[in-house]
């Protein structure tokens, strides 16, 4: 089965639709599941292990020890990998497809309040110099744009399109491998500018130009784990109300945006959800802002109460 996954792996990285975070996933999903089934049974796995008692026997063994989403993150690595045996004539049929997805517990990220965005973008205690535009130019583009932390990171400059003051991002391989474009509002196309126009005294630390449009201290492209360290080092400088990464940020924009009435369809295809659902968990609203929405736009709310019996 080693020969297998190797040749899927091989087959993932060519067709470009997975971002590089989903391919380590699957390579570390099914790495494990080989080792636990050479573990059941003794010896090495072969293609045939692939099979529906032995998937089932891998979930029974991780109940408990991992969460839903793992669990279902490990069912959908094996259900890929099967069908691509069955496609191309090693497996007679896919029985990963059988086995039903565990049930998940809905949790929604913490959004925070807007009151408490502005002093963690523009607030003080920002580093000096180029670092400091380029981290208000990040916490820009995951507020203003919604985009995932590994996408963020991911920017090129040649995804940046330009139509005067105005600016889009062109995401590349998002989550699914889709790409889509999202506008970028005028404050944050402002805070981008201020440090693409000192991105090359970060360049020139390792005398190398590159592409990525945010690089690290020593000039190569940001990690995701710097992005991270930011967002929390903010959320702590500016004391806001809760301790949120960047998905927070991805979450608070949804949420805005849908308070302020932007309609739930655009939000989804800003956020490159494949399912509309998924934009609805993301972007929950509490009872009293939709009860204030119903008194401005219901016709029936609208009408002027009868005056109190004397």
């Amino acid at each position: 089965m080693r020969a297998a996954l190797d040749r899927y792996l091989v087959h993932l990285e060519s067709e470009r639709r997975v971002s590089p975070h989903t391919l380590r996933a699957y390579r570390r999903d099914l790495e494990d599941f080989l080792a636990r089934a050479w573990a059941r049974r003794a010896r090495p796995p072969v293609v045939t292990d692939l099979n529906l008692r032995e998937i089932r026997s891998e979930l029974a063994d991780l109940y408990g020890e991992v969460q839903a989403s793992t669990l279902a993150r490990k069912l959908s690595s094996l259900r890929s990998f099967a069908e691509f045996l069955r496609r191309d004539g090693t497996l007679p049929d896919n029985e990963a497809a059988l086995v039903r997805r565990p049930k998940q517990r809905v949790r929604l990220p913490v959004a925070l309040p807007v009151e408490d965005i502005a002093p963690m973008i523009d607030g003080p205690g920002h580093a000096a110099g180029p670092l400091g535009l380029r981290d208000v130019a990040i916490l820009e583009v995951l507020y203003g744009a919604g985009l995932r932390v590994s996408e963020c990171a991911g920017l090129d400059l040649e995804h940046l399109a330009w139509a005067g003051d105005d600016l889009s991002l062109r995401v590349v391989g998002g989550k699914g491998g889709k790409d889509r474009v999202v506008p970028l509002g005028s404050a944050g196309a402002a805070a981008l500018r201020a440090w693409l126009a000192q991105r090359d005294d970060l360049s020139k630390v390792t005398g190398r130009k590159g592409q990525p449009v945010f690089l690290s201290r020593r000039g190569a492209r940001i990690s995701v784990r710097t992005i991270r360290e930011l967002v929390y080092r903010r959320c702590l400088a500016t004391g806001a109300r809760a301790r949120v990464g960047p998905h927070g940020l991805r979450h608070s924009f949804a949420t805005h945006l849908l308070e302020s009435g932007c309609d739930l369809r655009s939000i989804q295809r800003m956020l490159g959800h494949a399912s509309l659902s998924t934009t609805q968990r993301y972007t929950h609203l509490d009872l009293g802002h939709l009860t204030d929405i119903y008194e401005r736009a219901h016709p029936r709310a609208q009408v002027s109460k009868p005056p109190p019996r004397p």
